[in-house]
């Protein structure tokens, strides 16, 4: 078995796959109609077929997982984040774990969470 990446389902794939360019750089790989292959192992289905397959409905802002970045400049991530998606929803503004890392946390146009740290 191998492990191939990480599904997160968005509502348009086309505005998630904009959103995850602007602040990541992720790149599309394929595009197989609602469904999006992205660079790094990330890939995008459009809860329509998420619905669909699974027969279960989409619970945005769960909080039961997260995808997790690391930044060295965090505030200019986030000042970027703030210019390009002022309507993004925080969980927590930067703050400083005991251990000294910076972090951020926020949910993407679709209610993924995302955590943007410095590095460790």
């Amino acid at each position: 078995m191998k492990y191939k990446g990480t599904l997160i389902v968005v509502k348009d794939c086309n505005r998630a796959l904009k959103f995850y360019s602007d602040m990541f750089g992720f790149q599309l790989l394929q595009d197989n109609d609602g469904n999006m292959e992205l660079t790094n192992n990330l890939y995008l289905q459009e809860s329509r077929y998420w619905e669909q397959f699974t027969k279960k409905s989409v619970i945005p802002n769960s909080n039961q997982s997260e995808l997790y970045f690391e930044e060295p400049d965090i505030e200019h991530f986030v000042e970027r984040l703030e210019t390009l998606y002022p309507e993004i929803e925080y969980v927590n503004y930067i703050m400083t774990h005991s251990w000294g890392q910076k972090v951020v946390r926020f949910y993407d146009l679709d209610g993924n969470l995302i955590e943007v740290g410095t590095p460790v």
